[in-house]
């Protein structure tokens, strides 16, 4: 009995598969996989969190596109007015030649290409994911778009000016396309204006912000100013930075401030030191701050090794290397100090225009260029030194004499003196670093309110104001003790000068030149390395050979000259 039942139930189970499997099965939806453990495009935009968590990884790319390791995120500095490649060889990734790096075969403008569509395509999903989703409240919504438009719109800002006229995608990518074709310069910049514009409106404001780092309205109104100049909106780029300007909760640094205002130096050195860049360390300049922790998940720095943002490595020359005019090493190590620098290699050397015509007005009382500021001297610190505590720019050793390169003027905001995490010393009390140096361990300005002056001054100069031009250049210059300029003086080449003093290493150098059309021009006349290499095709990239030829069915035209 109990046999025959279980067989019974056997055949029923057996039956009902086989009618359920012959008449019922949709193949597709039995194949179809439903992840419940793991994020895939079905279930990772389902939640505040989940889109949150996407927008993180905008700023997390973009900070890691500013501040990589490799040469590449240095070109905006490298072969401009004001840096050029120390070693004045043909390094490719340092401009070492224009011919060279700027091929479209070359790595360097498919690197940024590669990065910057990255940056449009993971704003693209986020938005596509947005306008799909039932969970989010309205709120919500505006926030993650608004935030996910700003960082499109910031993209598309270095592609237009690196690249002209580029493909605008507006829509995330499925599947392969190889039908782009390149927008106007005129419709990449009206698609800035758009994204940034819908920014402005629904971004929170800079005191209103969840932390330190993320983006404001008034982030936005600066990049909105910024492309404003770039169409010769003059009276839009006024409004749009004045909103910045005068905002309450903006002002320049006037005082001495933060984490070492007790110590010897001014408030311009201030604005650079650890913990100082942010609203959090009262600084009331920062509009919008790339951040920067070390041993934090995320955080982009390591207490144990050069890992990302080596300015100091980059800039700061290798006094290490210097011999004292006796031929016996100079210095004891990497320093940790504003003497030696720490663990610089001598790449990144400011050209003769920046090091010494840009402060003939002023040399002795900008305190931008102030010994504190600007490193003009370097002593031997070797005790056993018969030099020790001497100049070494006055008295300078054999191999200096024989290679300039080791060591030059260099500029102390791009390093931490007496501040590198414990694990990266072999010696505090001597302030000896190990090899392993090379970061720089504080976090990084993407915008100050010094700039938006600077910008503003640009427009009314644009609209034929050269009162209100100086006088909005002067708010700046008085600060730092520089002699107020006359609005008989102000010209976009003397703005551009300040603009030099002012934003050194900080500002994108050559996304300045190339919007305002004056690269190649200022090369020639200022880089005595790349001036007599460049071409006037070098205003614009190549756009990467690779991207041409995958893009089998459409022409993607190549730049002039390339």
């Amino acid at each position: 009995m109990t046999i025959h039942m279980k067989t019974t139930y056997r055949y029923w189970i057996i039956l009902v598969a086989l009618v359920v499997l012959s008449t019922a099965c949709n193949e597709d939806e039995f194949l179809k996989e439903e992840p419940l453990d793991f994020f895939s495009p079905s279930n990772a935009f389902v939640s505040f969190e989940n889109f949150e968590s996407s927008v993180f990884d905008l700023y997390a790319q973009l900070r890691n596109y500013r501040f990589n390791t490799p040469d590449q995120a240095r070109a905006y500095l490298y072969g401009t007015d004001i840096m050029f490649d120390a070693r004045e060889s043909a390094a490719n990734n340092r401009f070492g030649d224009y011919a060279i790096t700027l091929n479209p075969t070359s790595n360097m403008p498919e690197w940024h290409w590669d990065r910057l569509y990255k940056i449009v395509a993971s704003a693209n999903t986020i938005l596509d994911r947005l306008a799909q989703n039932s969970v989010l409240t309205e709120e919500e919504q505006q926030l993650i778009e608004a935030e996910a438009r700003f960082f499109r719109g910031w993209a598309y800002r270095y592609l237009v000016h690196l690249y002209g006229g580029v493909p605008i995608l507006l829509e995330e990518v499925t599947s392969p396309q190889t039908d782009f074709t390149r927008a106007s310069r005129e419709e990449v910049l009206a698609q800035i204006v758009a994204d940034a514009t819908f920014a402005a409106d629904n971004l929170p404001g800079i005191a209103d912000v969840a932390a330190d780092g993320r983006v404001s309205n008034l982030v936005a109104q600066q990049l909105l100013a910024e492309t404003y100049l770039a169409q010769q909106n003059w009276d839009a780029a006024i409004s749009a930075a004045t909103v910045v300007i005068d905002d309450p909760n903006t002002a320049l640094m006037t005082e001495r401030f933060g984490s070492r205002a007790s110590e010897p130096g001014d408030v311009y050195y201030d604005l650079f030191r650890q913990g100082n860049q942010n609203r959090a360390g009262s600084n009331s300049e920062a509009i919008w701050v790339a951040q920067m922790e070390a041993d934090v998940p995320g955080g982009y720095l390591t207490s144990t090794n050069q890992a990302g943002n080596t300015l100091e490595r980059n800039h700061v020359p290798a006094s290490w290397t210097l011999q004292d005019p006796d031929g016996n090493p100079a210095v004891l190590g990497w320093r940790s100090d504003l003497n030696t620098g720490g663990r610089g290699v001598s790449f990144m050397r400011p050209t003769s225009f920046f090091e010494n015509t840009l402060w003939e007005t002023d040399f002795d009382n900008d305190l931008r260029n102030s010994p504190i500021n600007y490193i003009r001297d370097f002593r031997y610190d070797d005790p056993t030194s018969a030099w020790f505590d001497s100049s070494a720019v006055e008295y300078p050793g054999p191999n200096l004499m024989a290679q300039s390169w080791r060591w030059y003027p260099w500029l102390s905001k791009v390093t931490t003196p007496g501040r590198h995490p414990d694990a990266l010393f072999a010696d505090r009390d001597l302030g000896l670093l190990t090899a392993a140096g090379g970061s720089t361990y504080a976090d990084q300005y993407y915008m100050r309110l010094a700039e938006t002056y600077l910008l503003r001054a640009e427009a009314y100069l644009g609209r034929g104001d050269q009162t209100s031009a100086a006088a909005d250049i002067n708010v700046v210059r008085n600060r730092v003790n520089a002699t107020p300029v006359s609005p008989g003086e102000v010209t976009i080449d003397y703005i551009l000068d300040e603009r030099a003093r002012e934003l050194s290493i900080e500002e994108d150098r050559r996304i300045t030149l190339q919007r305002l059309g004056k690269l190649v021009e200022r090369v020639r006349l200022y880089n005595p390395h790349n001036g007599d290499e460049i071409q006037d095709f070098h205003q614009v990239w190549p756009i990467p050979a690779s991207e041409i030829e995958a893009n089998i069915n459409a022409i993607l035209e190549q730049n002039e000259g390339y």
